[in-house]
């Protein structure tokens, strides 16, 4: 069999720019003396980016605070901005509520740790993500009612908790909702909504994280508590939610999520300093460590124990107490791989003796003893596998409660929409969402989802593909090359890591397998002209691979600089067997 057989993925070139673009972008940085546009291939880049001007191409590479929109602009906020400050004035109880993932907790220790600097009438409330669920649950407004609280600050949930919303209010309870998952038909008749996806909200930038939302709240806030705001000490959170929650890298998030790298990595904050002291990973910190090192770390904490133990973690102010607190996180976080890996077994298993999965468009998998914190973690894996919109259900105070995600280009939030009668509660965004199913129903809803998916996505959506920006020599893979590639950080959705195509290259040593099934070798064009690659999780194509084989591998590019010495390592996406002619 060959490699191509085997992976039968396609490589689609994404789409050039015009040549009207990139001609006019060519000309602008031709007198430059800057010489990353002297490089034909990072001009074709920027411009495959829409960057039309030299002046928007520095503004990319440099994105600068001043870019950020006027916060009073999102729809409400004035609104919010006056009742906090009422509550400041009249030292009312004020609590800060937020989701138990990342995107919650970060939002929470932003918006605590503005607001503790005004009043000591001041808490933060994590739901039980097994008691209590996702969102605003009826229990916390209980408890606010019983402890007095006057207002509560809900933040990356709330804009379907239409009813709870009710329930607070006959409460006496005021509430500001913050929130960026789509909302529904009815808002909620909360003091404010802070929520751009609002079809009457003029904000010009739609997709901020929750914890940007937050960020935009306390920016508006500080213009009329005297503007005592430093930037550095929120929005290093701000990038944390935004990497972690994989909202798109564009504009307001790419500033934010920009800025506050520099400060991670220049003055972090105590307890970022100990995830990076007890997660053994060295600066500089870039938006792929956010994802896979930091944002699991704070997500471990909801996942496996409370929330709260996150934020508890993020607004302490003592590195010796925040190194106690990133050492519990590791445990939960050890404890979640653990069960990632159990789950992730088992539900291999299910797929592979149902005799008619290879028929489904999508996958919908029930088992009432998994754990409810990883499987949304297991539904992307198994995604990577399969490339079928996946629903994971696990049994949760007598109701199926569930993780979806998505391939890309496809909507689970308007495919769940399509089974709504059968959803108890339910929300998200196009890529991810939540919901909660009676438990009579689920081979309904299974049945119900694979039609909504069926009956709406494009087949081709179903087949692996790796999207690459260009063809590259290999004799153009040189530090310059690669150190400005690194100014097209930081990554994320819809502004991802370049993927290039290079062919007729083969391996120079015989190549080895490394680690947990990694492919490693060292491919070029001879003994003397070689870079370092690595394939993670292709141990299997070993057999496939000599060193007589001429190959055309996908990868995107890993620089590493250590002690002085830059190096760069080719991250393989795919191999396939050259088909072109090799020169003799």
């Amino acid at each position: 069999m060959s490699i191509h057989s085997h992976l039968s993925k396609n490589w689609i070139l994404k789409a050039a720019a015009s040549d009207d673009i990139f001609d006019h972008l060519a000309e602008e940085v031709k007198q430059s003396s800057e010489k990353c546009y002297k490089d034909e291939m990072i001009v074709r880049l920027l411009a495959q980016n829409n960057i039309r001007s030299k002046s928007e191409a520095q503004e990319y590479f440099k994105p600068s605070i001043k870019g950020l929109n006027d916060p009073m602009l999102m729809k409400g906020m004035q609104l919010a901005v006056d009742r906090i400050k009422k509550a400041i004035d009249n030292q009312q109880n004020i609590r800060v509520y937020g989701d138990y993932d990342v995107d919650g907790t970060t939002a929470v220790a932003l918006v605590y740790s503005y607001l503790r600097n005004f009043t000591t009438h001041l808490d933060y409330y994590i739901p039980d993500r097994f008691k209590e669920g996702y969102g605003i649950s009826r229990q916390s407004i209980d408890d606010a009612a019983e402890k007095e609280f006057d207002l509560i600050i809900a933040l990356d949930c709330g804009i379907k908790s239409v009813e709870l919303i009710d329930y607070a209010n006959e409460k006496g309870i005021d509430f500001i909702i913050c929130d960026h998952h789509v909302p529904g038909d009815v808002i909620p008749k909360a003091i404010a909504v802070l929520n751009p996806k609002q079809t009457d909200c003029e904000y010009p930038y739609k997709d901020l994280s929750g914890c940007g939302i937050g960020f935009k709240l306390i920016q508006a806030l500080d213009r009329v508590l005297g503007n005592t705001l430093k930037i550095e000490d929120y929005i290093d959170l701000t990038a944390i939610s935004i990497a972690s929650d994989i909202v798109p890298m564009t504009r307001e998030n790419r500033i934010l999520t920009y800025h506050g790298l520099d400060i991670i990595n220049q003055k972090p904050r105590p307890a970022i300093q100990a995830m990076m002291e007890s997660g053994a990973f060295r600066k500089p910190v870039k938006a792929n460590d956010l994802v896979f090192r930091i944002g699991p770390r704070i997500n471990a904490a909801g996942r496996m124990d409370r929330g709260a133990l996150a934020v508890d973690m993020l607004i302490d102010q003592d590195l010796s107490n925040a190194k106690g607190l990133a050492a519990e996180l590791n445990r939960n976080n050890s404890n979640r791989q653990h069960t990632d890996r159990d789950t992730f077994t088992q539900a291999l298993k299910m797929i592979e003796e149902d005799q008619t999965f290879k028929d489904k468009r999508s996958t919908v998998l029930f088992c009432k003893d998994w754990h409810k914190g990883v499987i949304g973690i297991v539904a992307s894996r198994l995604i990577e596998i399969y490339h079928r919109p996946t629903v994971l259900l696990t049994e949760s105070n007598g109701f199926a409660v569930g993780s979806a995600r998505s391939v890309p280009g496809f909507s689970i939030y308007e495919a769940l929409s399509r089974c709504s009668d059968l959803l108890v509660n339910w929300g998200g965004h196009q890529a991810a969402a939540g919901l909660t199913v009676r438990m009579e129903d689920v081979e309904l809803f299974t049945q119900r989802f694979e039609e909504s998916v069926a009956g709406h996505i494009d087949p081709t959506l179903l087949l692996p593909s790796i999207e690459y920006n260009l063809e590259v020599p290999f004799t153009h893979l040189k530090e310059d090359f690669c150190r400005f590639l690194e100014m097209f950080s930081p990554y994320g959705p819809e502004n991802l890591k370049p993927v290039f195509v290079t062919r007729n290259i083969r391996p120079v040593f015989p190549p080895k397998v490394v680690g947990n099934n990694h492919l490693q070798m060292a491919i070029g064009t001879s003994r003397e002209d070689y870079q370092n690659a690595i394939g993670f999780g292709m141990g299997h194509m070993i057999d496939r691979i000599s060193t007589r084989d001429h190959l055309d591998i996908c990868y995107t590019i890993e620089p590493n600089e250590f002690r002085g010495k830059y190096e760069l390592s080719l991250q393989l996406l795919d191999i396939k067997h050259s088909t072109e002619a090799v020169p003799a």
